[in-house]
């Protein structure tokens, strides 16, 4: 579904019109576009049911009585129960969807019966354009706020996923990874480009397992030497070295009894992969300076972005200790390859820093224009670019709503369009027309996650004609 919110604070919604008369369809979806609905209009049964298979709605009007055709499938001769099999293929085929019947006045009890059958509300011919647009808009808002109360669990807000969103299919296999491996002492492995969220995955695991009462402590081995991640790592005793006036526990025993995290573990020295292969494999640490080991008990979380499998081969990580760590591997795609969490992500990235900045003040809305914008760019420092570049635009926009293009940083609006990726790959050279455009369009459908409205106005193309293109080249 596509319901959006306006600055109208109307829910602007997708309608499906099916209505016979095309001229009273017409000035019944004239009065919808006026508050931002956007419209698609049929006028039989059997249009409107390939619409429902096809499309997506979020509110169907339909009238109750319309003459049977060709086509129309469970429809009487006398059309009077048209409306009826409209409604019930609206529910199979669109269930997150309102059905308003429209219906002459003496079949106003036939428009009652509907209500036991799921339909939203009925209104009686002729139609008073006023209560027809508040009853449209008070449907879409319906199905707004469901969408907003589903969004939750999008969000992943519940206890011990905070800040994760995992609206995407993978991320969601994530989740389902790291609530099966949590309760167990398994070591786990996190993969994934800079910027990507292992940190918030590893603090996910710590939170569900039966450690979460104790510490979480997080270190990253990335630029340090040998000495240096020893003394962090495993303490020292007083006199190990020059400055070492008193003993120091090191990450290992902080933690004990809790979580460690080590980012980016494959840039860790040789020897130094030996010393942490001994102590997972023992679990005792000897500080700096000491003879006696001291007992640690941890669950160990470790992170790269790095191909450690091929580090192995070349000899640069240690395959005993890879294959250690690896008790569980979780890898977290970058953000081009999960654009359908993009706009998750910038909805609550919006929420969250515009709370921070004017408390007692709504978030700003977000233009489809910027939001667009901001899904095509291929983030190549991934999540933690993007929230960057939407903290800049809350801040930058002081208070406007929406957040528009002119709003977005112009490192991200002037960026080559080349850095985009695409799926297909190789040249356009030699291709023909019907082949650039049915790209064009699966490209495009992929980048907007799907959404059909989105994707025909980067196209500058209406619905019908996206559609019927849709079905022409097979695309789904």
């Amino acid at each position: 579904m596509s319901v959006t919110t306006n600055s109208d604070a109307a829910a602007r919604a997708q309608v499906l019109i099916v209505e016979d008369e095309p001229e009273h369809a017409d000035v019944m979806a004239e009065a919808l576009r006026k508050p931002g609905h956007v419209c698609t209009v049929v006028h039989g049964v059997a249009a409107a049911l390939e619409e429902l298979a096809h499309g997506a709605f979020d509110v169907i009007v339909t009238d109750l009585r319309m003459p049977a055709s060709a086509g129309d499938e469970g429809v009487g001769d006398e059309g009077a129960d048209a409306g009826m099999v409209v409604l019930r293929r609206a529910r199979e085929l669109q269930p997150e969807a309102e059905t308003i019947m429209v219906t002459a006045h003496g079949d106003v009890p036939t428009a009652r019966a509907a209500f036991k059958h799921g339909a939203y509300d009925f209104i009686e011919k002729p139609l008073d354009l006023a209560v027809f647009r508040a009853l449209v808009n008070r449907a879409a808002e319906t199905v707004l706020l469901r969408h907003q109360a589903e969004g939750l669990e999008d969000l992943v807000q519940h206890e011990g996923f905070e800040g994760l969103i995992a609206g995407s299919e993978p991320m969601r296999r994530i989740i389902q990874t790291v609530r099966t491996v949590a309760a167990s002492n398994l070591p786990v492995l996190i993969t994934g480009e800079s910027g990507v969220g292992k940190e918030l995955i590893a603090q996910a695991v710590h939170r569900n397992s039966p450690r979460s009462g104790k510490r979480f402590v997080a270190f990253n081995c990335a630029g340090q030497s040998e000495s240096l991640l020893e003394d962090s790592l495993f303490g020292h005793v007083r006199g190990a070295f020059t400055g070492a006036d008193k003993d120091r526990e090191g990450v290992f025993e902080y933690a004990n009894g809790g979580t460690i995290f080590l980012d980016e573990i494959g840039d860790m020295p040789l020897p130094m992969q030996a010393k942490l292969l001994r102590v997972l494999e023992s679990g005792e640490v000897v500080r700096l300076g000491a003879n006696e080991a001291r007992r640690v008990d941890v669950r160990f979380v470790s992170a790269t972005n790095k191909d450690l499998e091929n580090a192995t081969q070349d000899a640069s990580f240690r395959q005993d200790l890879y294959f250690r760590i690896k008790g569980a591997h979780v890898h977290v795609p970058p953000l081009r390859d999960r654009r359908e969490d993009i706009p998750r992500i910038v909805r609550h990235a919006v929420a969250k820093y515009a709370h921070e900045l004017r408390k007692d003040a709504p978030p700003p809305d977000v233009s489809d224009a910027a939001m667009m914008r901001l899904t095509a760019f291929a983030w190549p420092g991934n999540v933690r670019q993007l929230l960057n570049v939407v903290q800049n635009m809350v801040v930058t926009s002081a208070g406007e709503s929406p957040l528009d293009v002119r709003h977005i940083p112009p490192e991200i609006t002037s960026a080559d369009n080349d850095d985009e990726p695409t799926t297909s790959g190789g040249s356009l050279a030699g291709a023909n027309l019907e082949q650039l455009e049915k790209r064009a369009i699966r490209e495009t459908l992929r980048l907007t996650g799907g959404n059909r409205e989105q994707t025909a106005k980067l196209l500058g193309i209406g619905e019908r004609t996206l559609y019927r293109k849709l079905k022409e080249y097979g695309l789904r």
